[in-house]
């Protein structure tokens, strides 16, 4: 069962309980820039378990992040406790790759309003501060950052897309088929154990707000303004852990030490 209070006091939400856009909007942006985005468990070797006890057990209890499995199955059961009744997606990333990949993303459509939104809490630093409307095409501007939702001309694909320097990327392409919680099992266990799985092979974290998007990969630290990127190079492990506490609240016992070994 979702302890709602507790989940409501770990993103700093201070609105109504309520079914509509603005609740939406504020409760997407609440969990955006609260809870990071993170495989540091999978680095640790240990399991991702993807039941609502366990999820709401590390992000809320733990005060810890997650891959987007646990972000979106954790926001959905907030959602139905707000009255929304969001439909589960399965999306394939297109971001930072040319290549076809299995569909190991997930996202949500939720209605408000009488209007459909794509909520996704968990793709990390690219990721939405914002629910983006779904079905006009329409750009949003979230602050510094600017999506848009397109169907792709002949298919039943549709892609969410980001613009950078007048140019627009994709990020993921997904379809309308709806998904179970039980879907997403198959892809939580490749994504987590599998060998050229980039979350065994990189350590991430992330967390976008308003103002600036952190981004820790390995040891390069990013820090992404829209306009402006900064990047540096962290010394050593500790000073790893250091940042993990100071910049995305992560607490790790001195000492640890996460297997990853790609330098990309």
């Amino acid at each position: 069962m979702l302890d709602l209070p507790a989940y409501l006091r770990r993103v700093g939400y201070q609105g109504a309980v309520e079914p509509t856009r603005r609740a939406l909007n504020a409760l997407h942006l609440a969990h955006a820039t609260h809870i990071p985005f993170e495989n540091l468990d999978i680095l640790l070797g240990r399991e991702i378990a993807l039941d609502l006890s366990s999820i709401q057990a590390k992000l809320v209890g733990q005060h810890r992040g997650g891959y987007c499995f646990e972000h979106n199955l954790l926001f959905a059961a907030v959602l139905r406790e707000f009255g929304f009744e969001p439909t589960l997606l399965a999306a394939r990333v297109r971001h930072r790759t040319t290549a076809i990949l299995p569909r190991t993303h997930m996202l949500l459509l939720v209605e408000a309003e009488g209007s459909r939104w794509l909520a996704d809490v968990g793709f990390g630093g690219e990721g939405l501060l914002l629910p983006v409307p779904f079905g006009s095409g329409g750009e949003v501007k979230h602050y510094a950052w600017t999506y848009r939702v397109i169907e792709e001309a002949g298919s039943s694909t549709w892609v969410l897309q980001s613009r950078r320097n007048d140019a627009w990327l994709d990020l993921y392409a997904f379809s309308l088929e709806p998904q179970h919680a039980v879907d997403y099992e198959i892809a939580n266990h490749y994504m987590s154990t599998h060998p050229n799985s980039r979350f065994v092979q990189t350590l991430t974290v992330q967390l976008p707000g308003p103002e600036k998007r952190v981004i820790l990969r390995n040891r390069e630290l990013i820090e992404d303004r829209g306009e402006a990127v900064a990047e540096r190079t962290l010394t050593d492990d500790e000073e790893l852990l250091q940042i993990l506490q100071q910049t995305f609240g992560l607490c790790f016992p001195p000492g640890t030490r996460f297997r990853y070994r790609s330098a990309t």
